[in-house]
């Protein structure tokens, strides 16, 4: 049976500072680089796309060792520190040095550390907390993580008006500091590491049969098509969503001077906004029900899309991302829990959530380049249309193939059953 974990109020607090100051380094300078790149130095959307790309393709190699590794090492915070460190040379770089090389190198450098940062949080939240108590805690992660994007959307909003654009990346790497600062604070005893990978209800044996079932469960979770279904529908998701936001930056970015920044401000603003109360109000009613909400996640995205090809007027496309605050907000929490529900018991949740994001990296990244194609060659509104129209496939495959996940049901214990039977 699994114990009650009980961290003290300092871990705890220094976790939702850690998500404060670690929303805009996750990312690097996220939809920024876009607008710096072709306002500042002139790239075209096939050169934007390709840049934003080369970060999720170092992801995508990355994600899936990153995650056997936090399921692997005890030193989960040192992780964090390592990969904060990663995105801050990155920024600076690309700060001091725009040019092809110096930003394709950057992006690749954050490209790793965005491979390490999601599942080593939630490792490290779910070896706090345990299980029983996780969908309150990512939720309340997930609303300190928006709020700390809405101060730094707002503090690189004035600084790229008032000082440069440049002065964005300079913003995240300070940023860096405060989440290596706040990931030490965390008490390393406080955190059970069998817990954190998804475990929790296995001795402390290490042997080489054991090492042997642990191989064949991932062949397992590999197989699983509840897992499979999930994993289609939310690299559906992403590949309509990941171009979205660059893709307004580019057209803000057009004849509008250092205003563009200001305008991507506020669409992140807005979003972060709308994702504060969304993010805590998915953890709080995921207690007992986690596909309908999911559902409603997946059915923004679509209407996002559309609605981005009827007017290119600034203030009608920064009120278009309430509907991204509420699917990212409802996006962020739930995929963590429906993961850990799927994982329950079988030791494997880090590496799941590594072979899952590298699938959506694969999705995010193709995203990027088919979007810079389409534009180039068909214009924006296309562009947006294509990407709805994916983001409807995604909303399908996600109702009509994923089922309810909390059910407290041990996905180990159901295998091994299935196995027996064959």
């Amino acid at each position: 049976m699994q114990q009650q974990r009980r961290p003290s109020k300092k871990s705890l607090r220094s976790l939702d500072y850690l998500n404060v100051f670690l929303a805009d380094v996750r990312d690097g300078v996220g939809p920024y680089l876009s607008i710096y790149l072709k306002a500042s130095a002139n790239w075209n959307p096939v050169q934007i796309g390709m840049a934003m790309s080369v970060s999720t393709i170092a992801t995508v190699i990355a994600q899936t060792p990153a995650g056997a590794l936090v399921d692997r090492l005890n030193q989960k915070r040192m992780l964090i520190v390592l990969a904060a460190v990663f995105v801050s040379i990155g920024c600076i770089a690309m700060g001091l040095f725009p040019t092809l090389p110096v930003v394709i190198g950057s992006q690749i450098m954050i490209g790793i550390a965005a491979a390490i940062f999601p599942p080593a949080i939630t490792a490290i939240t779910l070896g706090l907390v345990g299980h029983e108590r996780l969908d309150r805690r990512v939720g309340r992660n997930e609303t300190f993580n928006h709020t700390g994007n809405l101060l730094a959307a707002t503090l690189a909003g004035l600084a790229g008006y008032f000082i440069a654009r440049k002065a964005i990346f300079f913003l995240v790497a300070a940023m860096a500091v405060g989440s290596i600062i706040s990931v030490r604070m965390i008490r390393e005893r406080e955190i059970d590491h069998e817990l954190a990978r998804g475990d929790g209800e296995e001795g402390e044996e290490e042997d080489k049969e054991k090492h042997q079932q642990r191989y064949e469960g991932i062949l397992e979770l590999l197989s699983d098509r509840q897992i499979l279904f999930f994993t289609v529908a939310v690299v559906l998701f992403h590949f309509a969503n990941a171009a979205m936001l660059p893709l307004v930056g580019q057209e803000l970015a057009q004849g509008k001077g250092t205003s563009d920044t200001v305008y991507m401000s506020a669409c992140i603003i807005v979003a972060q906004l709308v994702m504060i109360p969304v993010s805590n109000l998915a953890g709080r009613f995921a207690h007992t029900a986690r596909k309908p909400i999911f559902l409603l996640g997946f059915a923004v995205l679509p209407i996002r899309g559309v609605l981005y090809t009827l007017s290119d007027n600034p203030y009608f496309l920064v009120s278009v991302q309430i509907l991204d605050g509420i699917g990212a907000g409802i996006f962020g929490v739930l995929s963590v829990l429906m993961v850990a529900d799927l994982t329950k018991g079988t030791g494997r949740f880090n590496v799941t959530q590594g072979i899952l994001n590298t699938a959506i990296g694969i999705g995010a990244g193709l995203s990027n380049v088919l979007a810079g194609f389409v534009v180039k060659s068909a214009g924006y509104n296309v562009g947006f249309l294509i990407l709805a129209a994916i983001a409807v496939v995604a909303l399908a495959v996600f109702w009509f193939c994923v089922p309810e996940t909390k059910t407290g049901v041990n996905r180990k214990a159901s295998r091994q059953k299935h196995l027996a039977k064959s």
